[in-house]
């Protein structure tokens, strides 16, 4: 295994020290276990905003507790979701007395415990709701669509869910908002090589040397389909058309698009499929707002990307470009 660490047993923790050393003024580590990151000034009241999940995604779930995204967030080992005393941790630590969503993806684990720490809260007299991001539309067909994995698209639902939050909507609001957000995003992925997991020391899959596959999850998960190697617009052109197939847009649509990197895919390549996604919507005469092109969901070393589309009304575009702040997203 060829890791940049110390202990792969301490990786996590050692990765949150370095984390918090870098952003003192941004970041507060919390709980016993010191997994549970909170802003370290508290925002205005108003609706809190929780998520979690496994560490190795980076900076998915705790590089978005900022302002105007989300107030805290529980962080698992990497691929393992988060302890359900670590979930119910950061809803005390971002509780205002105006209600807690819980924002996660679709996972066994994190549904388990943040299902329990709802419980626990309630029991306190936390207003809880439940949004899980679905937006992976290779993880099941349309028509059972909530088994869907959550994947890059849980971003756009930190940004919309997190900007409604910002205006002082009430919980039922923030959670509609957030529900809104996971109809309108779609997302799939393509794997060109396997990230380790440090506490295994092996990959996590296996491809051949000139073999993909599309659809595979950020864990590994099977996809549609393995294969060779094709060019980028044929693949594009391929995942554009899946993404399509459940958000149909056209003349006069206005949609947002991540161009993600999976962890090893670099930015020039990026550019190359964006530059494909801007020629095919441009045919259909599509308006781009805000494209994302970067890491903003990665699975730690894997050679990959991932297509998001988010449908946008005026009300979403809005929210999109609203004021936002992390020490992985800037927005002024």
């Amino acid at each position: 295994m060829k890791k940049i660490c110390n202990d792969p047993q301490r990786y996590v923790d050692e990765m949150l020290d370095g984390l918090c050393a870098a952003h003192p003024h941004h970041y507060q580590r919390l709980g016993d276990s010191g997994r549970v990151l909170a802003l370290h000034h508290a925002q205005e009241p108003k609706v809190a905003i929780v998520t979690g999940g496994g560490s190795g995604h980076l900076p998915l779930f705790h590089g978005y507790v900022g302002h105007g995204l989300v107030d805290a967030c529980a962080i698992g080992n990497v691929f393992a979701g988060p302890r359900v005393a670590d979930c119910l941790t950061a809803m005390q630590a971002s509780h205002q007395g105006a209600g807690v969503l819980q924002l996660y993806g679709n996972y066994g684990g994190d549904r388990m415990n943040f299902e329990m720490a709802a419980e626990m809260a309630e029991l306190e007299g936390m207003a809880v709701t439940q949004v899980r991001m679905t937006d992976d539309v290779a993880s099941a067909p349309q028509a059972e669509a909530h088994k869907r994995r959550g994947v890059a698209g849980l971003v756009y639902a930190y940004k919309l869910a997190g900007a409604k939050a910002a205006t002082g909507a009430d919980l039922s609001t923030v959670t509609a908002t957030a529900q809104r957000a996971v109809n309108a995003v779609r997302s799939i992925g393509v794997a060109l090589s396997p990230c380790i997991v440090p506490e295994s020391g092996t990959p996590a899959f296996s491809l051949a040397e000139n073999e993909i596959a599309l659809g595979m999850g950020i864990h590994g998960e099977p996809g549609i389909w393995q294969g060779e190697l094709r060019t980028a617009d044929v693949l594009c052109d391929e995942m554009i058309d899946r993404l399509l197939e459940e958000l149909p847009a056209g003349r006069g649509e206005r949609l947002s698009v991540m161009v993600n990197s999976l962890g090893a895919t670099p930015l020039e390549e990026l550019y190359i499929l964006y530059r494909r996604v801007a020629q095919r919507m441009a045919d259909r005469q599509v308006t781009l707002v805000q494209p994302l092109i970067g890491r903003y969901a990665t699975s730690m070393e894997m050679s990959g990307f991932s297509l998001s589309l988010c449908a946008l009304d005026s009300e979403l575009e809005a929210l999109l470009c609203a004021p936002a702040s992390s020490p992985f997203w800037s927005q002024p």
